[in-house]
């Protein structure tokens, strides 16, 4: 008698479980359901906006340079070096600092000549000498100075004038970038303005705005090539500086709402 009842009361517990179980199973799919978001129903409108301005460059960029060929390598850095100091000296006797030189470009390597073997018909290449290229780049704020740099370099030995061009200094570019960011939101919300109008619909709010990255086009170089010789330095070199034409986006997207 007693193991019946044992028995039937540990069926009657689990049979509580199971049905406890089932409960909690239906609260929480109950609860999944009441929780589950329904689509948004926010109305919006994307729209890019550009801000362009004109600006002074503030910056000149000069790149400059030796090259030599020697037969060995330790002669062609020697002459390289030679002529660089003297090209460095007349730099800084027009009014460049220390400040403002940097070396761009120093590369040492091989030169061969090829010629063809007449019994074999093979063309065969023979070492005839090292060739060193030593490019440096000046950065001032003398924007004046470009055709006295330019000639001063090339009367004291510069062979190569790489670029020149203007730009804008890092601290001008934030400053502008701050001013172009505010007049590209400006310019987004007069578009959407117009797009809605006929519409009947106006802007109740802003939901996103997504900023472009800030950046001006690589300036073309006013002078790139070789100098042919001294007599290149014989008259003034004309360099001009231009404005530069900078650009920023913002994309905004703007909640709407009937008028």
């Amino acid at each position: 008698m007693n193991k019946t009842i044992s028995l039937a009361a540990i069926a009657g517990i689990i049979l509580i479980l199971a049905f406890g179980v089932s409960l909690t199973q239906i609260d929480n799919q109950a609860t999944a359901q009441e929780t589950t978001p329904y689509p948004s129903r926010e109305k919006v409108i994307s729209v890019t906006g550009t801000a362009t301005a004109s600006v002074d460059p503030d910056l000149l960029v000069v790149q400059f340079g030796v090259e030599t060929q020697e037969k060995t390598a330790k002669q062609a850095l020697d002459s390289n070096s030679n002529l660089m100091t003297s090209v460095v000296g007349a730099i800084k006797g027009v009014g460049i600092s220390e400040d403002e030189l940097s070396t761009s470009h120093l590369n040492i390597q091989p030169v061969y000549d090829s010629y063809q073997d007449k019994m074999t018909g093979q063309y065969t290449q023979q070492l005839i000498g090292y060739r060193v290229s030593n490019i440096i780049m000046v950065e001032t704020a003398k924007l004046d100075a470009a055709a006295d740099i330019i000639d001063g370099a090339v009367a004291a030995g510069a062979n190569r004038v790489d670029n020149v061009y203007f730009t804008l200094s890092p601290e001008k570019q934030l400053t502008v970038k701050d001013d172009l960011i505010s007049k590209a939101i400006e310019n987004a919300e007069s578009k959407a303005n117009k797009a809605l109008e006929p519409l009947d619909y106006q802007i109740i709010g802003v939901k996103a705005v997504s900023l472009s990255e800030f950046g001006i086009p690589y300036p073309p170089p006013v002078y790139a090539g070789y100098a042919p010789d001294a007599a290149f330095a014989k008259s003034s070199t004309p360099v001009f500086s231009s404005d530069q034409d900078v650009t920023t986006t913002a994309n905004v997207v703007f909640l709407i709402g009937s008028s």
